[in-house]
């Protein structure tokens, strides 16, 4: 697992508003010292592929988004040798028991509800360290 401290996340969010809170969400938090945000799965798969980037601790994405969702990119992501290892989490605003169903069988580590309030958001670094301990 990486350190607990000094952790850099990469976030996949379409949606402006949703995109500046939880980027300040992590940003505020100490645990995580670098906040990389794309706009759609296709951004991230791109992210990831760029050697001159570093690959991020944690990764986290929403589903719904234009290009390549999600999903799409996760199952590009955890079927990569190279990058399989790094945690990755789902935040969508749908309950979608087969959304739940395919993040579960891709082996994503937590489906995360997406919260209507600025303080819940707050809770989602959290949410993913204390899964990421365990």
């Amino acid at each position: 697992m990486p350190q607990k401290y000094n952790l850099h996340i990469i976030i996949a969010e379409d949606d402006i508003d949703d995109a500046d809170v939880i980027t300040e969400t992590f940003s505020k938090n100490p645990s995580f010292s670098k906040v990389s945000l794309v706009a759609n799965g296709e951004e991230l798969l791109n992210y990831l592929k760029d050697s001159s980037n570093e690959n991020p601790d944690v990764i986290l994405t929403d589903i719904n988004m234009p290009l390549v969702d999600g999903i799409e990119a996760l199952q590009e992501i955890l079927n990569n040798s190279d990058l399989k290892d790094i945690p990755c989490f789902v935040y969508s605003t749908s309950i979608n028991p087969s959304y739940k169903e395919k993040c579960d069988d891709l082996g994503v580590k937590a489906y995360l509800i997406k919260p209507y309030t600025f303080e819940a958001f707050a809770e989602i670094p959290k949410k993913i360290l204390s899964i990421m301990e365990n």
